[in-house]
């Protein structure tokens, strides 16, 4: 674990830059992190899925799976790999300062 700078905030992160305290996490964490990973901003739908990784994991302690996000999310499958090209549970979850999904690669 190291604290890191993201958007001017000191944030504790993993070894492949997921926030190890979802505390620490906050919009303009959110909208770097996309940056850095290829999203030059982030638009309702992006924030549709970030919200709902975000409020899945605080409730449950788990972030959704791939298909779980795809059903329950109200965003197909087929369009969280258009907003989310890398890997859509794995990168919805960096953005919204939450652990890496289990299962993710």
């Amino acid at each position: 674990m190291a604290t890191t700078l993201i958007a001017d905030a000191p944030v504790d992160v993993d070894d492949e830059g997921f926030l190890t305290d979802p505390a620490q996490w906050n919009e303009a964490i959110a909208e770097a992190i996309a940056r850095e990973n290829g999203i030059p901003q982030l638009t309702d739908r992006h924030w549709l899925v970030v919200r709902f990784m975000r409020e899945r994991y605080l409730a449950t302690g788990m972030a959704p799976s791939i298909r779980a996000l795809g059903k329950e999310s109200g965003v197909p499958v087929k369009e969280l790999y258009e907003l989310f090209p890398k890997g859509p549970a794995k990168l919805a979850a960096k953005i919204g300062g939450i652990p890496k999904p289990k299962g993710c690669i």
